[in-house]
């Protein structure tokens, strides 16, 4: 392995804690509607897990309501139960074949949990980023230590491996920053 490919890597894995943090991210209700919320709730279709979206059409009816249309009558009432009885807190109500799934406002003392809570996700994504530099910096002890290269290279490695995890770090404060105003914006 090259002192890039260890660099490509760290580049690889810190974008995938990325992408998970803001898939977190939103899944966390704000005041407002959005599809993503219901896409981790999962439904027996036909005995098979499923998630809501693969069996059913998600569309905002408007600022605080979710519509589901499924796509076979019988999932109606599946996928109602199966909102109802998520994590969520969501009251769906069914019209016809289609579920209303109205978001309630969020209280101050709900608002400030949940900048907790996205606080504590963006530290975990940190926590996961760092990880990930240390990985890095061993990979390149144990290529100096074995002679792959030079203690210069070694070393400028570190240094780009410390710079794309300031880089990360500074993403994952920016994503939190604006999760955490779009939180606590009534």
């Amino acid at each position: 392995m090259a002192v890039g490919d260890v660099k490509k890597n760290a580049d690889q894995k810190m974008g995938k804690s990325i992408e998970t943090l803001k898939a977190d991210l939103a899944k966390v209700r704000t005041g407002r509607a959005h599809t993503g919320i219901l896409d981790h709730i999962q439904v027996d279709y036909y005995g098979t897990p499923t998630h809501i979206n693969q069996v059913a059409n998600v569309t905002l009816i408007d600022a605080r309501t979710i519509g589901v249309q499924p796509w076979e009558k019988k999932m109606v009432s599946v996928i109602e139960k199966a909102i109802r009885e998520s994590d969520l807190g969501l009251n769906p109500s069914t019209q016809g074949d289609i579920i209303r799934v109205p978001t309630p406002p969020l209280t101050e003392e709900r608002r400030r949990e949940f900048v907790k809570l996205v606080k504590g996700e963006g530290e975990d994504a940190k926590i996961a980023v760092r990880n990930i530099r240390r990985d890095a910096n061993e990979a390149l002890k144990k290529m100096l230590k074995d002679k792959e290269c030079s203690e210069d290279d070694e070393r400028r490695a570190q240094d780009d491996v410390q710079k794309l995890t300031d880089r990360y770090v500074a993403e994952i404060d920016k994503l939190i920053a604006e999760k955490e105003k779009e939180l606590l914006t009534v």
